[in-house]
């Protein structure tokens, strides 16, 4: 089974791919990670690979999974990603 591509493993490779320094891929990568973080309450999409999105959960009944006595869940929100229907085929295909 293949590893797991790291931090300098992707600056590398994007660096090689696109034809620049590794330090300019690092900052291209960390302002597009915080575009995303500040724009994920309105839904960040990167084409191709899928969407960052905020979403409020509603409040609810669940369990203790020790106990099973029954628990009042409260209401939060949560970061999603959906992952784009390209993606999934790229990934998926048989």
């Amino acid at each position: 089974m293949a590893k797991a591509m790291t931090k300098s493993r992707i600056m590398s490779a994007l660096a090689e791919k696109l034809n620049i320094k590794k330090k300019a891929a690092a900052e291209f990568v960390a302002a597009l990670v915080g575009l995303a973080y500040k724009e994920a309450k309105n839904g960040f999409t990167i084409a191709g690979l899928g969407k960052l999105i905020l979403v409020n959960r509603k409040e609810r009944m669940g369990r203790n999974p020790a106990t099973g006595e029954p628990i009042k869940i409260l209401a939060k929100k949560m970061l999603k990603f959906r992952v784009a229907k390209a993606a999934k085929e790229a990934v998926l295909k048989k």
